[in-house]
């Protein structure tokens, strides 16, 4: 029994577990070195294909990526300068990738400028007017628009670059003060929640494309008074007059700029917080005087004014102004224009 048992025992596989010892390969501080290697260059050529195969998938990927972005680049180019779309992808690529739609000098126009004045005008002209863009007049009325919209955004550019060199800029303070006026008077809705549904079904636009605009009409204005002086002097001197004893009805029909100097400035009608025929920061100017007053020089924007409240009845005010109106803009900016000439990348 023993015979057998030790003749099966021996015709076993040796293996590790049962190779003699003496046939185990001997590892010393001198042979670690090498018997590592021996171990890793086997595991090498399972690794290796695994780090082909990675290399191939990021290159791979890289190209599909590169190709992607070459073939929006295209469609957004084709799309911007042949068709010139102004759809809602379109214009959030604008707002990532800065294409140009003009240069003035050595200063190129953002097409993102264009969309935005385009946009607003089509959704205002199309939810609340009904217009059709895909018919003859529509289509006739948003090409005449393309063309003010580019005139706009140029002239936009010049001002920002005389505002820059003036060193006449517009803080977030004086367009939250502007919006205050404008939300008190009940023009855009009385609660935040109207104020933003009317900016949206009207124009488009949340709070910040409203602030954009508004911000690029002060500092429109606050140029126009920088550039032209004459008018600003031309207020100083009435302001010095009524201060030194003028009659109201004598400077306006001296001074002022409006068909109402025949009638001392009078509007000839009763204003209250409501009435929209009367600029915003005129309404905020009277109702701060009391009957026998009259203002500052106060700028509404195309003009210069001076208030006088004569008398009220309940809510409603009679009143007065002297106006100096602001020489043309484009008066200015027609001189920079002939110096520096515009470049247009598009072609309506």
């Amino acid at each position: 029994m023993k015979h057998r048992i030790k003749k099966v025992f021996d015709s076993l596989p040796i293996t590790p577990d049962t190779a003699p010892v003496e046939e185990l390969p001997r590892i010393t501080n001198e042979t670690i070195s090498e018997h590592r290697e021996a171990v890793i260059g086997r595991a090498r050529k399972y690794i290796s294909p695994f780090q082909h195969s990675k290399h191939k998938i990021v290159l791979i990927s890289s190209s599909i990526l590169i190709a992607l972005f070459v073939g929006l680049f295209v469609y957004c180019t084709v799309a911007l300068y042949r068709l010139h779309d102004s759809s809602s992808f379109i214009y959030k690529v604008t707002q990532v990738i800065p294409f140009p739609l003009a240069r003035t000098g050595s200063n190129f126009i953002a097409y993102e400028n264009y969309l935005f004045e385009v946009r607003h005008y089509t959704h205002y002209y199309s939810t609340q007017q009904g217009l059709d863009f895909k018919s003859t007049s529509g289509k006739q009325q948003l090409a005449d628009f393309r063309k003010r919209a580019l005139e706009k955004v140029i002239d936009d550019s010049y001002i920002k670059r005389i505002a820059a060199q003036k060193r006449i800029s517009v803080s977030d303070k004086e367009i939250d003060e502007q919006i205050s006026i404008i939300r008190k008077q009940n023009r855009l809705g009385g609660s935040d929640k109207v104020f933003e549904d009317v900016l949206k079904d009207y124009y488009g636009w949340n709070l910040d494309d409203f602030k954009r605009s508004l911000r690029l009409e002060l500092l429109s204005q606050k140029v126009s008074s920088a550039l032209d002086t004459g008018t600003t002097t031309r207020a100083q001197s009435a302001l010095a007059e009524l201060k030194a004893g003028a009659d109201f009805v004598a400077t306006a029909k001296k001074y002022s700029d409006d068909q109402s100097k025949a009638n001392g400035g009078e509007y000839g009608y009763p204003i209250d917080k409501t009435t929209r025929s009367v600029n915003p920061q005129a309404i905020e100017a009277l109702y701060k005087l009391k009957p026998g007053q009259y203002s500052e020089v106060t700028n509404t924007g195309s003009s210069l004014e001076i208030f006088k409240v004569i008398d009220t009845n309940g809510d409603k005010i009679r009143a007065a102004h002297i106006v100096f109106n602001f020489k043309d803009l484009n008066i200015y900016l027609n001189d920079l224009k002939e110096k520096e000439k515009t470049q247009s990348f598009v072609n309506f």
